[in-house]
């Protein structure tokens, strides 16, 4: 059997273009390795009508609905390798063949290695104020960025707290309620926002071809899409953190849906 879409991930981005595709009655395999980029968040902030909703449930409900499409199939694995054409390998030894591919595998947040950020990760350590600020609002906040974009999102964060300070060096620790400074200083603190460098998580978009963008600030390699989500691989479209865009769940719901009716465009109205 040749599927008419594999989407690859299964997060916000790609539940939302299995949606898409399945009410479209398309052929449609959700592969998903099960580790969303936001499963260490408290809840997810700013999605409306889920707003504060635990990661977890928001996922659970979205492979419920997609249950009732008789086309599609969710299927816990991970891809470890894809040839163009396109037959993707699992890592279980099996392969599946595919006419038309979303990449949704999100990516990797690469922070500074403090001891205690990673326990606090998605909480009380975060790289979004939007999606975080409203929990930590009104406490002492601190921001860890060496960019030059530091005092921008410093002042930034002032939006949620009048007590916002701009780090020069990284802190020897992150407590629950307290940061030990680079010079052993103990202050008292509600939240740390930290500069990340997005990654992809696997080399499956260039064992297809895919090509990357240059790295910035934010992303190391996000994948380069058209206004139709579209690769430079025809067949291959992106969503979601992949296409390095400033990550949400929000914009990946949004994302994920462009992605599969451009997809849904290109198997009915082949040029």
């Amino acid at each position: 059997m040749t599927w008419d879409c594999i989407v690859v991930g299964g997060g916000a981005a790609g539940l939302s273009a299995a949606l898409v595709l399945g009410r479209a009655r398309r052929r449609t395999l959700i592969i998903d390795k099960g580790e969303p980029s936001n499963r260490f968040a408290h809840g997810i902030g700013g999605l409306l009508g889920q707003d504060g909703r635990a990661p977890q449930d928001f996922y659970a409900d979205g492979r419920a609905e997609l249950a009732k499409y008789p086309t599609v199939e969710y299927r816990r694995g991970e891809v470890t390798d894809g040839e163009p054409g396109f037959t993707l390998t699992l890592a279980d030894g099996t392969s599946e063949a595919t006419t038309s591919i979303i990449l949704a595998t999100g990516m990797d947040y690469v922070y500074p290695d403090v001891p205690g950020l990673q326990e606090r990760w998605g909480r009380t350590a975060f790289h979004c104020p939007f999606c975080h600020g409203w929990e930590v609002r009104d406490r002492p906040l601190f921001v860890l960025d060496p960019s030059e974009h530091g005092p921008m999102r410093a002042q930034l964060l002032s939006a949620w707290s009048d007590d916002v300070t701009l780090l020069d060096a990284p802190p020897q620790e992150l407590r629950d309620d307290e940061i030990v400074l680079a010079d052993g200083t103990t202050r008292p603190c509600g939240g740390l926002l930290v500069g990340v460098q997005l990654a992809q998580r696997d080399g499956l978009a260039a064992k297809l071809g895919v090509t990357a963008q240059e790295p910035n600030p934010m992303f190391k390699d996000g994948l380069v899409i058209d206004e139709r989500h579209a690769t430079n691989v025809p067949g291959v479209f992106a969503a979601g953190d992949l296409t390095g865009k400033p990550p949400s769940v929000a914009a990946a719901v949004a994302s994920g849906s462009m992605a599969a009716a451009m997809a849904v465009h290109a198997l009915v109205l082949p040029h």
